[in-house]
């Protein structure tokens, strides 16, 4: 089954929501976060500037935090793009 475009969207907020609201994540959900970015950026459907520019910064969060040591300092690290990553997804798909 194939997630539209929206659905991904909701799917990519939802980790990561979880990963801020638990200050954890497995590697399986970066892997995740990294396989719906590809997804997202790969198909030309996203035509939202704001999202354009935010999609390559998610995917490397996903990318560190498959390797990282750390994983509740290095979503620390990232709770201020978290909250903009989860608000402008918001903004965009839940309309």
């Amino acid at each position: 089954m194939t997630l539209s475009v929206n659905d991904q969207l909701k799917l990519l907020h939802d980790l990561l929501d979880e990963h801020m609201s638990n200050y954890s994540g497995s590697i399986s959900e970066y892997q995740q976060i990294k396989r719906l970015v590809k997804s997202l950026t790969a198909n030309n459907k996203i035509t939202d500037s704001q999202l354009l520019t935010i999609l390559p910064e998610i995917y490397n969060y996903g990318l560190q935090g498959e390797t990282v040591q750390n994983l509740p300092e290095h979503i620390t690290s990232n709770v201020n793009n978290l909250e903009y990553w989860k608000s402008a997804i918001q903004d965009i798909s839940f309309e």
